[in-house]
């Protein structure tokens, strides 16, 4: 086996002869050993049958939010969003993942172990081929791996303070990069194949960071006051949405010069912000949180090129051309006649406090306020709603009036005979 040190605090190694999807393939070695040590079931064959014991401890969109992975004390399962179903799932006798990141809908996952009895250990990274159902590489670290992400042509391993780039198809280290506390693992990158840009902590409370890899270029937003709780890319990178600790409002920044483009507000209440999701057409922001409502708000940027008499915004305000140049700022943003209502009292904003001024949500999903949820977009003005209860809900909102929205499907997806739909 080839072992690379790229630098005192991760080693990382692959086995010899391996190729993964996509022209990825791993370095070659003298002396292999197996890194596998408990033989899985082959993709979509017979399924173990599920214990009453069995305990969700991570879920995961995939990069295009049309999967999801679900890590258990017993193993990994992955499911597809539309039409639901499960994919396939991975059982163990005793072993539990923390992490399981996927890469698009191919079969190469990230796993870390986790729950009271890890799998593998928790500082450890393992590049699992579901293909030949067995590690194909492996990253391990001096402290626990807060989190993975994957890109076709990188891997980045986030630590509590530090944040490690690699190279996918050989695993070499292509870049470190120093962060404020992390706890939360806070990390994302762009998924286009254009475009390579990576968001993650700064080093000062409420900032964030911007590695534009293709540009060699490094831009630090200072986004919020307090401590920054979640943050999501655009599929280019070129636009960021924050939120902090505070939990009342998200901002909307351009990611090339740092621009704030617009703000809008959850509440007044501090809440803990749990997922922020942009829809493609950079239309729509959905945000979820500890109070147990889902949130939509509409956008006043978007991308390039897109014909904006294709897409109806709520109440046919202007859009106009997100550039990604300074040089053009004040046409970034379409004026406040848009989808989110904000108070009549605007005009008074320099005397009353800030909220009697802000952009309020469009649309609104009331959810459980004890349970972790997660959120992305799905087609046809529909909103996707994972839960750390094993819950999977697909509501609709509509995108002239906005209001509640309804719920169109809920599955119970570790209890596969407990599905039902709601109307």
């Amino acid at each position: 086996m080839t072992t690379i040190l790229p630098s005192v605090s991760s080693t990382a190694s692959t086995p010899q002869g391996v190729h993964s999807p996509m022209g990825l393939s791993g370095s070659e070695s003298s002396s292999p050993r197996s890194q596998a040590s408990t033989v899985l079931h082959t993709p979509f064959g017979p399924e173990s049958s599920n214990g009453d014991d069995t305990e969700l401890l991570s879920v995961s969109w995939n990069q295009d939010y049309g999967c999801f992975s679900a890590g258990t004390n017993h193993g990994f399962r992955i499911y597809n969003c539309d039409p639901f179903k499960e994919t396939f799932k991975r059982d163990f006798k005793n072993g539990g993942f923390g992490i399981v990141e996927m890469l698009f809908r191919c079969n190469i996952l990230a796993l870390v172990g986790g729950g009271e009895n890890p799998q593998y250990p928790p500082n450890k990274v393992m590049i699992w081929d579901d293909h030949q159902s067995r590690c194909i590489g492996e990253l391990a670290f001096r402290s626990e791996v807060r989190a993975v992400k994957l890109r076709r042509d990188r891997i980045v391993v986030v630590l509590e303070h530090k944040i490690y780039v690699y190279n996918f198809s050989d695993l070499e280290l292509l870049k470190q990069i120093e962060t404020l506390a992390n706890p939360r693992g806070l990390c994302v990158l762009s998924h286009q194949q254009n475009t390579s840009v990576l968001a993650c902590p700064g080093l000062h409370r409420g900032q964030v960071r911007i590695e534009h890899f293709g540009l060699k270029m490094t831009k630090f937003i200072n986004a919020h006051d307090s401590n920054i709780a979640c943050f999501t890319l655009t599929n280019d990178g070129l636009l960021l949405a924050t939120a902090s600790t505070k939990g009342t409002l998200i901002r909307i920044f351009n990611t090339m010069d740092g621009t704030r483009l617009q703000e809008v507000r959850r509440g007044v209440d501090r809440a803990d912000i749990y997922s922020i999701a942009l829809s493609p057409s950079i239309q729509w922001l959905a945000v979820s949180s500890d109070k147990g409502t889902v949130h939509v708000f509409g956008l006043r940027v978007r991308v390039v090129g897109e014909d904006s008499a294709t897409h109806t915004n709520a109440a046919q305000a202007p859009l106009v051309t997100h550039q990604n140049s300074s040089s053009s700022l004040d046409a970034l943003i379409a004026p406040n006649t848009g989808a989110n209502p904000s108070s009549s009292l605007s005009f008074m904003k320099g005397v009353l406090p800030k909220y009697f001024s802000s952009e309020w949500s469009f649309a609104q999903f009331h959810l459980r306020e004890d349970t972790r949820f997660l959120v992305a977009f799905g087609a046809q003005n529909s909103v996707i709603v994972v839960g750390m209860d094993g819950s999977f809900y697909r509501c609709t909102f509509d995108p002239v009036n906005g209001g509640e929205m309804l719920q169109q499907e809920y599955f119970r997806f570790l209890k596969s005979d407990s599905k039902h739909k709601g109307g």
